[in-house]
């Protein structure tokens, strides 16, 4: 399928999910999280959620980061597709921007050459490891900036399209993606 008929079809989807099915397979795919074989490294970056989009909701993924004495980082929209990374740390503090996403309001910077594992946002993914987001390619081009070795995660409510047709060169596939039923390999 095309990207954006999936944006279309999987933000319909999205929405018509019940808040409590939401929290439940949200709290579904932290848990199954803790299985992912990255708990040996100490810099995560993790995406926050978006409520009107229907995203799933890490917040119990931060939790179990954060019970982790692990060192997150989480990004804040800095320019036209550009993404800048901040420290998480009790004295964070948090705005939210034009599209009511939550975003530090300064901090320590953080590199993405610093960072180990990152949880991807997404709208749909396929079984080769592509996803689709919303177009932005911010986080294609945050990925491009990494090590070679970072660790790709994404969070999706639902099972993989078998395929997208119209990927591109710079589309950056995930290591793992994970689901309410399933953790998929790439």
């Amino acid at each position: 399928m095309l990207k954006k008929h999936l944006r279309l079809l999987y933000a319909n989807l999205r929405s018509e999910l019940s808040p409590e099915t939401q929290d439940q397979f949200s709290l579904r795919i932290a848990n199954r999280c803790l299985r992912l074989p990255v708990w040996r490294y100490q810099f995560f970056h993790i995406y926050l959620s978006i409520p009107q989009k229907n995203e799933v909701d890490t917040s119990f993924l931060l939790t179990v980061l954060q019970g982790k004495d692990k060192d997150i980082a989480v990004p804040k929209v800095s320019g036209e597709g550009e993404l800048d990374h901040y420290l998480l740390t009790d004295a964070t503090v948090f705005n939210n921007d034009r599209w009511g996403i939550p975003e530090p309001v300064s901090g320590i910077r953080v590199t993405p050459q610093q960072i180990d594992v990152v949880f991807l946002p997404l709208l749909a993914f396929d079984l080769k490891g592509y996803r689709v987001g919303y177009g932005g390619g911010f986080y294609d081009r945050f990925l491009a900036d990494c090590r070679e070795d970072i660790v790709k995660v994404g969070l999706s409510f639902f099972e993989p399209v078998p395929e997208i047709s119209d990927r591109n060169p710079l589309d950056v596939p995930m290591d793992y993606c994970v689901t309410p039923q399933k953790i998929y390999s790439f």
